[in-house]
């Protein structure tokens, strides 16, 4: 497993969790979507088979995700939470006053916050790189998509518990 900046960090659970996602849809998702494709056929003609079209739109999108997660799993850094040292890194909570405002957000991978309402930004994003190295009580300004300077300070950051 890589360790470059361009891997996301995933918890231990986080990865497990994908691996069986990618597993299953490697294996009996396929199949499923293979054979619903293959009974949609023989209902005839496939310009006006509704269920045929589905189908082939969810197999798109079911070899979508596993070529997503197939490149997030060979290139994530899997393992423990960062150390609690205050330092903004991927894999922690961060409290932050954003533009005047008291938010807090995982600094990561929205794969890790698994089906939990966490807001997420990932380290790539414009706010996730001007914070990263930052920790409670500095201050950054970063360019907002938008071409707004925006002011951030950190509050606080801990790490992620799941």
């Amino acid at each position: 497993m890589s360790t470059n900046s361009a891997a996301a960090w995933l918890t231990q659970e986080s990865y497990d969790r994908l691996k069986a996602e990618l597993e299953h849809l490697s294996g009996p998702g396929r199949t499923e979507i293979v054979a619903r494709i293959e009974q949609a056929r023989s209902e005839g003609d496939l310009k006006e088979n509704g269920g045929y079209h589905a189908a082939k739109e969810e197999q798109g999108k079911s070899e979508a995700r596993i070529r997503q997660l197939t490149q997030l799993l060979n290139d994530a850094h899997v393992g423990e939470a960062p150390a609690d040292d205050g330092i903004v890194e991927p894999g922690m909570m961060v409290s932050a006053k954003i533009a005047g405002d008291v938010e807090n957000f995982l600094l990561g991978s929205r794969e890790v916050a698994g089906d939990t309402d966490i807001d997420v930004y990932s380290e790539k994003s414009p706010l996730g790189a001007a914070i990263q190295g930052t920790k409670a009580g500095d201050t950054v300004t970063y360019a907002a998509p938008n071409g707004k300077q925006i002011t951030v300070e950190i509050i606080s950051a801990t790490p992620y518990a799941g």
